[in-house]
């Protein structure tokens, strides 16, 4: 059974006029619910994050201002939320989802988080988004338990996964590999262990080719026992953040490319959305909805 990570919390409610599409976290449940691609028992509750698990990717200096609401105001502008409990719960829900997707995964070959990809996190600092860093926190608890040996973070959000790059550029244990716009935020970009920076108007084609020969040679190369995958749909061509021209078929194609080099490899992969900031809400939930229809076709 696909295994779905959500709860009510991840619709977080911002200040009025903030532009981030909190509605997706809502709409995307419900709009697969309505078209039978899944069921109530598909989704379940994740608990809250551990603190132990929370410090183990997470500065203590960093975790205690996050826990007594101690963030400085140039910190909180960094993140783009404001500073609350609410938010520090959603993002501890968050990061445990991506935890026990990472479980699942390992059970039924793939997992789902409705939100998550909080990859501009560092250890020390949040930033675009991002307080807490879902794959971080749950790549790191694989390998402490003992769960997985070589992890590869295949990041396919339209921006660099800075933080990720950051956190694991001397564990050779996880293998980060961001294929993102070259002009897009960060401005700064840290070193992925595979960076590959796309021109501006990136179409579908030349993008689909680079991830393919990208992807299998990496899976060749450091043959993986799990893969963390970020599926931001902010690759799109609507997107008002992207400078990428992928169609919402691209989008679609590249989702079925990564889940069945997966699934032919026998690779646990949890995924987490990532980004998706189209001007239309509803080509941004189309373009999410396609990758759990791409999970339960070719794993269910």
């Amino acid at each position: 059974m696909l295994k779905i990570s959500w709860c009510k919390e991840y619709k977080y409610k911002l200040p009025e006029g903030h532009r981030f599409p909190m509605e997706k976290y809502e709409l995307i449940p419900e709009q697969l619910l309505y078209e039978g691609t899944i069921n109530k028992q598909n989704l379940y509750r994740p608990a809250v994050c551990l603190e132990k698990d929370v410090l183990a990717i997470h500065t203590n200096s960093y975790w205690q201002k996050i826990k007594t609401g101690q963030l400085s105001y140039k910190e909180e502008r960094k993140i783009g939320f404001p500073q609350s409990t609410a938010f520090t719960k959603r993002s501890l829900l968050i990061s445990q989802g991506t935890v026990e997707n990472a479980l699942f995964a390992q059970k039924h070959g793939v997992a789902i988080n409705v939100a998550g990809g909080t990859h501009h996190a560092y250890a020390n600092s949040g930033e675009g988004f991002c307080m807490l860093n879902d794959f971080a926190i749950a790549a790191r608890y694989l390998l402490d338990n003992q769960l997985a040996k070589q992890i590869l973070i295949v990041d396919l959000d339209v921006h660099q996964g800075n933080g990720n790059a950051k956190i694991f550029e001397t564990d050779n244990q996880v293998y980060t590999f961001s294929m993102h716009g070259a002009n897009n935020y960060p401005m700064h970009k840290e070193v992925s262990n595979l960076d590959v920076p796309l021109p501006d108007g990136t179409d579908d084609k030349s993008y689909l080719n680079l991830l393919d020969h990208h992807l299998k040679s990496l899976i060749d190369e450091l043959a993986p026992d799990f893969i963390f995958y970020q599926a931001g749909v902010d690759v799109l061509a609507t997107d008002r953040l992207g400078k990428l021209s992928l169609s919402r078929a691209g989008c679609m194609q590249r989702d079925k490319l990564v889940l069945e080099v997966c699934k032919r490899n026998n690779i646990p992969v949890a995924i987490s959305m990532g980004g998706g900031y189209s001007p239309k809400l509803a080509d941004i939930i189309e373009a999410h909805c396609n990758t759990y229809r791409q999970a339960q076709e070719i794993y269910f």
